[in-house]
């Protein structure tokens, strides 16, 4: 009787490396702003890119789910990338058949892989596999663009990406400070580059205190420096004319010379708004010029060049003429506070092993969504060994992990003695109290309260508690 001849083992796949994901990451997120502005692909749009399945794509991401070589080489070649030797591993066929169970049997639906974002599954495999991500930076400013720790709210990065593509558009980004800003910022300029458009980012705060009482100083001064940003020799001698007044000389000086002179759209960035509502004069004249170039986008194809951003805290304080604020113009965009499940998804980010939603529950229960606060308890949790317990009892005293932020806004209620004593009267309230609309627009610009329907409230207990106990003992 013939033996029966034994099947030939099954060659080892291999599986991806943290380095080969993270390349492949990468080239995956230049993919999709360059050719699909912005917006992610699906696992089936990139499975048909790479002419792979869906499912041998969720297998790959997992990190431990062997595929072969010849299949790997196919989906890097697919983005234009060679494949390296420290981009993947073998895996035997033991641990390949262990993983796939342990993988078909969890929760990670096709469905919810196509809907992570790369650099998302980056930071997930890694949190599963128990590791953190290195050496995780304080909190501090705008997140940067190769940052694991931004979050994505949708669906405003992809309204902006869409906006930014069309001509002579105007962008309106309204937030308090800390709320991301700046950080959603950094990512609009980075898709403008890469669309290929040219780029001036302005802080309004880095303009002289001189400029501010004078429109022909300021306008000069911003033509320079654009001027200058952009690789232009600013010849304003030569192309200012003082004789026409300044803002028409201004707008000729942006058509005839800067915006010629681009083959290519201009972004121009107006951080940091709110310091020209300090100067009432100047603010109405600023603002119904920038208004007015938008409006000539409309039918001149220089003027369509120029794509406008304009960030502040508040759509407005002063009482702008409707007819000339930019305020009524282009895309809203409101930055909101984080919600529970993007808190959770930056917990595992940071390593952090939250099995329920208690722990978030308990942090959003003192901080809210508030993406500065989320940002810095999470970062003490991960990396100065605090416990969630300490951090909470600590969190209304002068020693706690958020004492620099509540002196901040100590030091700006201090500074109007008339705004601290209404603010006070709200945090001590059983309920929601009437506010008269510039104490509302002085409080929501220091991002001190929110509303709940037709309810003005404190922004959250932190700063109820905090700021109760500290107003009663001075005022």
């Amino acid at each position: 009787m013939k033996m029966k001849q034994a099947k030939p083992k099954r060659k080892r796949g291999v599986v991806l490396t943290p380095v080969g994901l993270k390349r492949l990451q990468q080239a995956i997120l230049s993919l999709e702003i360059a050719e699909n502005k912005g917006i992610r692909l699906t696992l089936e749009q990139l499975g048909n890119r790479m002419n792979v399945s869906a499912r041998t794509l969720s297998r790959l991401w997992s990190l431990s789910t062997g595929v072969d070589q010849k299949t790997l080489k196919l989906c890097f070649s697919a983005l234009n990338l060679e494949l390296h030797s420290e981009d993947h591993t073998v895996v035997s066929e033991a641990d390949e058949a262990e993983a796939f169970d342990s993988f078909s049997e969890s929760s990670y639906t096709q469905e919810n892989l196509s809907q992570f974002s790369f650099a998302n599954l980056f930071i997930k495999e890694h949190s599963e596999q128990g590791e953190q991500p290195e050496n995780p930076s304080y909190p501090d400013g705008p997140v940067p663009l190769d940052s694991p720790f931004y979050v994505e709210r949708p669906p405003i990065e992809e309204l902006v990406h869409r906006e930014l593509t069309q001509p002579g558009c105007v962008i309106r980004i309204q937030a308090p400070r800390q709320m991301g800003k700046s950080s959603l910022v950094l990512r609009l300029l980075a898709f403008a580059q890469k669309q290929g458009y040219r780029t001036v980012n302005l802080n309004c705060y880095q303009i002289d205190s001189e400029c501010l009482t004078d429109l022909n100083k300021l306008l000069r001064c911003l033509c320079w420096q654009i001027a200058t940003e952009l690789g232009i020799d600013p010849n304003l001698k030569g192309k200012w004319d003082e004789e026409i007044g300044c803002k028409l000389s201004s707008s000729f000086y942006f058509q005839n010379y800067l915006l010629k002179q681009c083959q290519s759209p201009v972004v121009l960035v107006f951080n940091e708004a709110d310091r020209f509502f300090e100067h009432p004069h100047i603010c109405q004249e600023f603002f119904a010029l920038l208004r007015s170039w938008s409006e000539e986008a409309r039918h001149n194809l220089n003027w369509q060049k120029l794509k406008l951003v304009v960030v502040c805290s508040t759509e407005k304080y002063l009482s702008l003429d409707i007819n000339c604020s930019p305020f009524n113009i282009g895309l809203p965009i409101r930055l909101n506070e984080f919600t529970q499940l993007q808190v959770e998804d930056l917990a595992r980010r940071y390593g952090l092993d939250w099995r329920t939603s208690e722990e978030s529950a308990q942090l959003m229960s003192l901080v809210g969504g508030h993406p500065a606060l989320i940002q810095m308890s999470l970062y003490y949790l991960c990396c100065q060994g605090i416990t969630m317990q300490k951090l909470i009892q600590d969190a209304m005293t002068n020693g706690g992990i958020y004492r620099y932020h509540l002196w901040r806004h100590w030091r700006e209620l201090q500074e109007d003695p008339s705004l601290a004593r209404t603010y006070a009267e709200m945090v001590t309230a059983k309920q929601s109290v009437y506010l008269n609309p510039i104490d509302t627009y002085k409080l929501e610009s220091l991002g001190l309260i929110r509303f709940e329907g037709d309810d003005i409230l404190p922004r959250c207990e932190l700063y109820r508690a905090y700021f109760a106990k500290q107003l009663a003992a001075t005022i």
